[in-house]
């Protein structure tokens, strides 16, 4: 999402974006919202935004389906991200996508306060992580295979992917080459934790079919 004057919002150079807790903090939670308008709200600033957005909720207590909802517009996102996009495209089918009012409000009262801190130590600085096409990229790589478990129903799978998403996105959003960095750490981390965890079951599944069957 490289662009020609800057990458953030499609502001002036001279100009300072909002920050996420600002965009999150307006988020209309009086009624129910479709993915399309939330996107289209974002405007161009909406891929980092929108992976912060539709991973976080997956990282803290939300209500069930939430996964359902934002998992797959998420794969969407960050394929795009991958591939170099330089805007955001959602088919039909996912912009008409309803959120309840409910779920923004749990999302704004539970992000903000945290995001609030989080912005007190984010800041552009590193930025050949971040800033540069290949960079992106990068980005995208990483997150695009996080996406696609947070999407499956893997028991207990969501929270690792979903926060090292999040990291990620903080980063792209906020020119921060560290938190990319921290991201890609926890990424590896998740992969670990989702390995060990599918071992451990498969493991449980062959002693137990191995005890029932007198293998």
């Amino acid at each position: 999402m490289q662009q020609d004057e800057s990458f953030d919002g499609g502001l002036n150079a001279k100009q300072k974006p909002s920050r996420l807790s600002d965009i999150v903090r307006s988020m209309e939670t009086r009624q129910d919202t479709t993915i399309g308008e939330l996107a289209d709200s974002l405007g161009e600033r909406a891929f980092g935004a929108l992976m912060f957005i539709f991973a976080v909720p997956n990282a803290i207590p939300m209500p069930p389906g939430t996964s359902a909802i934002l998992g797959l517009p998420l794969v969407i996102l960050t394929w795009q991200v991958l591939m170099g996009r330089q805007t955001l495209w959602l088919p039909q089918a996912i912009r008409k996508r309803r959120i309840s009012k409910e779920m923004l409000e749990r999302f704004v009262s539970k992000v903000t306060p945290i995001m609030a801190r989080l912005e007190r130590v984010l800041k552009p600085r590193l930025g050949f992580v971040v800033t540069s096409n290949l960079a992106e990229r990068m980005i995208g790589l990483v997150a695009f295979p996080l996406a696609l478990i947070l999407f499956l129903p893997i028991p207990f799978g969501n929270i690792p992917p979903a926060a090292a998403i999040a990291c990620l996105a903080l980063g792209l959003a906020e020119r921060d080459g560290v938190a990319v960095l921290v991201g890609y750490v926890l990424s590896a981390a998740s992969v670990a934790v989702l390995a060990a965890v599918s071992s451990a079951l498969y493991a449980a599944a062959v002693a137990f079919l191995t005890t029932l069957f007198g293998g």
